[in-house]
């Protein structure tokens, strides 16, 4: 089964937690280079440390017989950056190379897919690009991910509407399954003003191939719902568009968060209880966990899910 049927025949998947916050703090990683985590392929105990996460998070999707979604560490490996720091394509090779290891483990559905980011700050919007120049931009990087062989692309943290909508044309071109995932704030739209409907609308319609479904990441799931019970986002486009969220522990802003140098974030029940509220209220379909997440919040989350 591929993951686009998967996908279309499964209630519920089963995201990744956070790999970031975790290699900085639990192994004492540096990931502030250019690439920030993708260059830990090319060291032993990068590459150790993420094998770690992944069977972790593999193993509790198993534990609860739920298709698992895994990404590479590569949000910020786009060609600018990759070339700049010294390395080639063959990091981003590496990287799918070492996920779809894992998945050869699997004894539940997994899917290993390509993460790609915007250009500039996923937080601000700034440094956002055209449309066009987002087609020219992330084109390069989408087109290894399908050459690698991955099973879908996710484009995380998208703050801005114009730049999410090149990149969709770009990953459009490589014919593989993808998730747009916005930056959004409790106002209901992404950091560029935008709603989370017209983004949509925006999108679905200036694309040949639209992505399989919208959701958000680095974000709590309390901020989510209020997002999107906003009512210009109260419509039948979010509602069939908008399936999933890899959510933040803490239930503080963009804002408050950016810059803390302490960990943030609510016990993994509490977490569980508003993840499973807002699957509930807003038909989600695919839940994960972000900044401040690790096993535990992706037990109870699975536990829930599984109840």
């Amino acid at each position: 089964m591929n993951f686009e049927q998967c996908f279309k025949e499964s209630r519920t998947m089963l995201m990744e937690a956070a790999l970031g916050e975790r290699l900085k703090r639990e192994y004492g990683l540096a990931i502030d280079g250019p690439v920030a985590m993708a260059d830990l392929i090319c060291h032993k105990t990068g590459k150790s440390a993420l094998c770690k996460l992944w069977l972790e998070y593999l193993s509790i999707a198993e534990e609860y017989h739920l298709p698992f979604l895994a990404t590479t560490p590569t949000r910020r490996a786009n060609q600018t950056r990759v070339l700049s720091a010294g390395y080639d394509s063959a990091l981003l090779y590496e990287n799918v190379s070492l996920l779809k290891e894992i998945q050869s483990t699997a004894a539940t559905p997994m899917f290993a897919g390509g993460l790609m980011g915007c250009k500039g700050d996923a937080y601000t919007g700034k440094g956002s690009l055209s449309a066009q120049e987002a087609y020219r931009f992330h084109a390069w990087q989408a087109d290894v991910f399908a050459r690698a062989g991955v099973d879908f692309l996710f484009a995380g943290i998208m703050p801005a509407l114009e730049e999410a909508k090149g990149m969709a044309m770009a990953i459009s071109d490589t014919g593989l399954p993808y998730i747009i995932s916005f930056t959004i704030t409790p106002d209901g739209r992404l950091i560029d003003n935008t709603t989370i409907d017209s983004a949509i609308r925006s999108i679905d319609q200036h694309v040949k191939r639209p992505p399989l479904c919208y959701m958000t990441n680095c974000v709590h799931p309390d901020i989510l719902s209020r997002a999107l019970s906003h009512d210009f986002n109260r419509t039948l486009n979010v509602q069939t568009r908008f399936l999933g969220i890899q959510a933040n522990a803490s239930p503080l802003t963009y804002e408050e968060l950016d810059g803390s140098h302490d960990l943030k974030c609510s016990d993994p029940v509490s977490l569980a209880q508003s993840m499973i509220q807002a699957k509930r209220k807003f038909g989600l379909r695919i839940l994960g966990g972000c900044c401040g997440t690790d096993g535990n919040h992706l037990r109870e989350i699975a536990k829930s899910l599984g109840g």
